[in-house]
């Protein structure tokens, strides 16, 4: 797969599942992060309550993985930071209509934003006999 599908993948899947480590065990919830192409991040709300936050702060890795109806798959892994960029939560609110039913705006307290910087991705269609490795 090359890197223009896995980036289809991804935005066409909306939701992807984001993993993070709670000490020795993995975390996993469905989220819906916004892909900054030229940015080579992906942009993730949390509500300030989250246990994901306190994960990253322990452990900055994470990994998401995206599947379509085709069963074709995407996992992305990377490291994520909290930022307070109120230009990118902008970019965030205004590409991902669902959190305006759990925010008031950008700058609610309520919305923390995750940095995730892209590493690798590895991609595979059922077709494929092994998965590609996508440098973005």
């Amino acid at each position: 797969m090359k890197k223009e599908e896995a980036v289809d993948l991804i935005r066409d899947a909306g939701f992807g599942y984001l993993a993070t480590m709670d000490g020795n065990q993995p975390r996993v919830r469905p989220m819906m992060p916004y892909l900054l192409e030229d940015e080579k991040q992906l942009l993730v709300a949390f509500l300030a309550r989250s246990r994901s936050i306190a994960d990253i702060k322990r452990n900055p890795r994470v990994e998401f993985c995206f599947v379509d109806r085709k069963m074709w798959y995407c996992r992305v892994a990377g490291h994520a930071r909290i930022s307070a960029d109120i230009e990118k939560k902008t970019i965030l609110w205004d590409n991902v209509p669902m959190l305006k039913q759990y925010f008031g705006s950008p700058d609610d307290p309520n919305f923390v934003l995750a940095e995730v910087t892209i590493d690798w991705a590895e991609a595979m269609t059922p077709h494929q006999k092994t998965p590609d490795i996508i440098q973005f």
